[in-house]
Order: C-alpha cells, then sequence, then structure tokens
C-alpha cells in the first residue's frame, strides 16, 4: 500500500516541476507547447487516479473492519480508515480556500485599482472582497459539519 501512497504523492509533484520547468526555463512566449505536454499531464493525471482509487480497494477492508468504540473504552483507535476519513474531511476546506484565493486575485486586484482612482467605492469593493472569501469559510462549514457526523 505504500507504493500507492508514493504514487499518488509523485504525480502531483511531477505535474508541478514541470509546471516549474515551463515557467521559469522555458522562454519563449509566444510558442505552443510541445507536442508531449499533453500526454505528459495526462499521465500524471490518470496516475493520480488509478492510485487513489487503488487504494480506495486497498483500504477499504481495514476501513471496514474497523472496531466501533464502546463505551468501556472511551477512544476508538486510529486506523487507516479513520486517518482516511479524516483526509476527506479535510478535503473540502483545501478545495475552498484553494477556490477562494483563484477569487480573491482579481478582486483584490480591481478593487484596489477602483479606490485608487475612486476612494469612495471603498465600502463597495470591500464587500466584493468579502464575498469573494465567504467560499472558503462555506469549505470550514462543510468540514466542522462532516466531524460532526464522523464522531
Amino acid at each position: 500500500m505504500y507504493w500507492l501512497v508514493g504514487l499518488i504523492t509523485l504525480s502531483p509533484v511531477g505535474t508541478v516541476v514541470l509546471g516549474l520547468f515551463f515557467e521559469i526555463w522555458h522562454k519563449e512566449p509566444h510558442t505552443n507547447p510541445p507536442r508531449w505536454l499533453k500526454g505528459t499531464i495526462g499521465a500524471n493525471l490518470a496516475i493520480f487516479v488509478l492510485a487513489e482509487a487503488g487504494l480506495l480497494l486497498v483500504s477499504i477492508h481495514d476501513a471496514l473492519a474497523a472496531v466501533p468504540a464502546t463505551p468501556a473504552t472511551a477512544q476508538a483507535p486510529v486506523g487507516l480508515g479513520l486517518g482516511l476519513a479524516l483526509i476527506g474531511i479535510g478535503l473540502p476546506t483545501a478545495a475552498a480556500t484553494i477556490a477562494a484565493a483563484i477569487a480573491v486575485a482579481p478582486v483584490g486586484a480591481a478593487a484596489l485599482a477602483v479606490i485608487a482612482e475612486k476612494p469612495e467605492a471603498f465600502g463597495r469593493s470591500l464587500v466584493y472582497l468579502g464575498l469573494a472569501e465567504g467560499i472558503a469559510i462555506y469549505g470550514l462549514v462543510v468540514t466542522i459539519l462532516m466531524l460532526g457526523k464522523l464522531g
């Protein structure tokens, strides 16, 4: 099972390294990317998805065979099933904060430009920034609700 975790880790790392290579060392700005780029990114994505599915299939037995907590044992043993459940619970917050960052970047830049020209638009631009940042709060609320269902 450790090789699946390693495969899941190496696939996004390979995609990031490839992106950094093309951002830093690839100096021709208006050329088409190499033909092998789509295949490489597609292969990384396929490996990631297949490794996730494999990890789920391998670990489903451990998750279903977990010993339920009894009143005599106040704390259930932490097994692979609980660990995967906690990772799954954290994913909404991670995705929501990434989405909020993507939303706040252009809204913040536009808000600064508007405030520089019309300072009285500060309140309105602050509302727009708050709406974009609210995406992260929704993810946090979903995570908290899921943690309540876990216990």
